[in-house]
């Protein structure tokens, strides 16, 4: 019996409904998997390839032929708007199939909850920290709300992978399975995947499964990319233009002259194309948008520019998403990662992406967001460079982003390589939060139970007997855990304000942030009090304080015209993979001519790589730069880098890396060149004990209950699971 056959009636009628010529490579392969075995299924395919309908298709047969004593399907995503997007596709599919399904975040309709509990049935939708919210807090509802759950379908494992999310979601799988006895198979999805046989391992954890990841060939994909570049002078200088005639015109420019150039290109390229444009950051978004919109207006065309992004209200982001689905609308959207998971969107003409993407991944993801249903992807990358004749850093004048931008790109379209995620392996922040979460579920415990219990969680295998009973023993010393006269733990008089915060749930790091109001109406957040008459920007318009209630922490404001600006206190996080530097290092050495970089970037290369070669980067590892300073240039990823910056640290020589996503140290050294590269090679072939590096006092991962973990702890966790000896030596052994 064929795939499509093989599924429940009501599914082959929406198919027929729809139109559907044919299931596609990946619906059939995931039907044979669940049709005919018992092992965990990893979908890994392109955006818009079917992989949703390929999960939900033979899972909800199964369903309809064996209906469950409780919700049969548990599928998992890490946005609500991704929840309240597939609600919307689920009930049409499941019209005439007799199986419920119910959303479950906090924005969900409480009657609707309250009725699945009654009598728990069908598809449940929810995010990592309602389910552990469930797991926690309605523990005796979880015996038979789950008792007969068949399938756990998990979206954008990457980015689960990614985040601390994905281990607090992990562990709560398996205190579900503790609690009802039951093992569901599980079924993660994906487009984006570096290492399939990692996220397998992953989406295994503590399921006792093999999981299967078939392969389908998706066929090679044809792809639009441009790369455009704008200047800004230091200096005030003479630019040569010509006008509409052909006429030559001298124009002397200095300052923000790249800038505006920029923002009428986009305002150009965009007009009357259905668009989004992404910026690594809110603030740039914002900015972006302001000056499109103030153009539209000198030019006497539609606004139809939105903003997208996390601080943003929920109601606005909605709107502009069902605005983009309208095949009428030509919405231009500034955007963030928040559009860079797979909220439906409808098809898109094109995709901007403002300066470099930071990795490999991230350009998958967005160049997957356009290009949908029977498009060609349209990327264009666009630059402004600021530029000074009198520069006189040897280095300065190389453009890394340009470089970093080619080298992803051919990364991805050449080899479809994406960065593999690092393990976890002593998350120890998670690991007090899952102690907390598990004795306010259960109640007093002794520490050998609470210990059984908890280091058989998959996500914590690697976490010793020792370094748990210092955990334990540092809680009860901060009034986190309290010892009871029988000898058992609970949660102590400080551990009490933690768990009852409605925060507690929550394990990604969350700022605090102020409502900001237009009357009654919630424009979004921001994370700063912006005084009475203060103008900031926000959802791409200009708003001017009129009140500020610092107790109910809103600020009320008034619509004003105009360009502002507005900033979020960040900690910006990039991190290079060492084939990504490497990459860069080819593309510096070559001689490729790549067709979709324009002209003026093609210059700009051409003097990049005369630059490169004449100051020594590609032959050497030490380049003197100035006096007693040099740049080492291994060639390796941010974290190998890190490494030998410690190592350097320990044999007394003063190095940094000069910004964020540097690929070379910048070393200052009495000795010769010489002397510094026999020391590197001496540190790559000594025997190395990163315990004794001169870390900082505060080296840690980050995590939002790192103050809650002895300093012993998230040091190791530093040594153990972010430095990496072993790859700095594999890849500088060629050098």
């Amino acid at each position: 019996m064929n795939a499509f056959n093989r599924l429940a009636p009501f599914i082959q009628d929406f198919i027929y409904q729809n139109k559907w010529e044919e299931l596609r490579g990946v619906q059939i392969a995931a039907c044979d998997v669940v049709f005919n075995s018992d092992d965990n299924l990893l979908l890994s395919s392109g955006t818009a390839s079917g992989k949703t309908e390929a999960a939900f298709l033979p899972v909800l047969t199964d369903l309809y032929e064996k209906p469950s004593h409780s919700v049969g399907i548990i599928y998992i995503s890490p946005l609500k708007a991704l929840i309240n997007d597939q609600f919307k596709r689920l009930e049409l599919l499941l019209l005439d199939s007799h199986i419920p399904v119910c959303r479950w975040h906090g924005d969900a309709p409480l009657n609707k909850k309250n009725d699945l509990i009654k009598n728990p049935q069908g598809l449940l939708q929810i995010t990592p920290e309602s389910l552990e919210s469930l797991v926690t807090n309605k523990r005796g509802a979880c015996l038979q709300m789950f008792c007969d759950t068949r399938f756990i379908i998990i979206d954008e494992v990457h980015h689960f992978m990614r985040d601390a999310r994905g281990i607090q979601l992990l562990c709560v799988l398996e205190r579900l399975q503790q609690l009802t006895g039951i093992i569901p198979r599980r079924i993660g999805l994906s487009a984006t995947l570096g290492d399939v046989s990692a996220a397998q391992s992953w989406l295994n954890t503590g399921s006792g499964r093999v999981c299967a990841a078939p392969v389908t060939d998706e066929g090679a994909k044809r792809v639009r990319l441009h790369v455009e570049r704008f200047v800004n002078y230091s200096e005030k200088r003479d630019t040569t233009e010509r006008d509409g005639s052909g006429n030559i015109i001298k124009v002397s420019e200095g300052g923000d002259y790249g800038y505006r150039e920029h923002y009428e290109y986009l305002y150009k390229m965009t007009l009357g194309q259905k668009t989004i444009i992404f910026t690594n950051s809110r603030e740039e978004t914002e900015f972006v948008i302001a000056n499109l919109r103030e153009i539209a207006l000198r030019n006497k065309t539609p606004d139809l520019y939105r903003v997208h992004h996390g601080n943003v209200s929920a109601l606005i982001r909605e709107t502009t998403e069902d605005e983009m689905k309208s095949e009428d609308e030509k919405i231009v959207t500034g955007a963030t990662v928040t559009l860079e998971l797979g909220i439906d969107i409808g098809s898109l003409d094109q995709a901007v992406q403002v300066g470099a993407p930071l990795n490999v991944s991230s350009f998958a993801q967005r160049l997957g967001r356009c290009g949908r249903r029977g498009q060609t992807p349209q990327l264009l990358f666009t630059f402004v460079e600021s530029v000074s004749v009198h520069a006189t850093d040897t280095l300065g004048p190389i453009n890394w982003e340009l470089i970093r931008t080619i080298a992803i790109i051919e990364l991805y379209t050449k080899e479809r390589w994406i960065e593999p995620i690092p393990p976890l392996n002593h998350p120890y922040n998670l690991l007090y939060h899952q102690t907390m979460s598990h004795l306010k579920s259960c109640g007093e415990l002794s520490a050998a139970a609470l210990a059984q219990t908890i280091l058989k969680l998959g996500c914590f295998t690697q976490i010793t007997q020792e370094d748990y009973k210092q955990l334990l023993g540092y809680m009860i010393d901060n009034n986190q855990l309290e010892k009871t006269e029988r000898g058992g733990l609970i949660i102590g008089r400080e551990g009490e304000k933690i768990i009852n915060s409605h925060h507690f749930l929550t394990v990604f790091i969350a700022t605090e942030y102020l409502l900001v109001k237009d009357e009654n109406r919630t424009i979004g957040t921001v994370d700063k009090v912006y005084p009475i008459g203060t103008r900031f920007a926000l959802a791409g318009l200009t708003w001017e304080t009129v009140d500020v209630n610092e107790k109910s922490k809103v600020i009320f404001v008034k619509n004003v015209p105009g360009i502002s600006v507005v900033d979020w206190n960040v900690d910006f996080e990039a991190e290079l993979h060492t084939k990504l530097v490497q990459k860069m290092g080819t593309v510096l050495a070559g001689g490729d001519i790549y067709p979709y970089l324009s002209d003026r970037c093609r210059e700009r290369l051409e003097e990049i790589r005369y630059i490169a070669v004449n100051s020594g980067i590609l032959q050497n590892l030490i380049t003197p730069l100035s006096g007693k300073k040099y740049a080492v240039f291994p060639w390796v990823g941010t974290r190998q880098l890190m490494t030998l910056h410690y190592c350097l640290l320990k044999r007394k020589i003063k190095n940094k890396l000069p910004w964020i996503t540097c690929i070379y140290l910048e070393v200052i050294y009495d000795g010769s060149v010489n002397e510094l590269e026999a020391i590197i090679r001496d540190i790559l072939a000594s025997d190395y004990d990163p315990y004794s590096l001169p870390l900082p006092e505060n080296a840690a991962m980050r995590g939002k209950y790192n103050e809650h973990v002895p300093s012993r702890l998230l040091r190791k966790q530093f040594i153990e699971d972010y430095l990496d000896m072993e790859g700095l030596r594999s890849a500088m052994a060629p050098l």
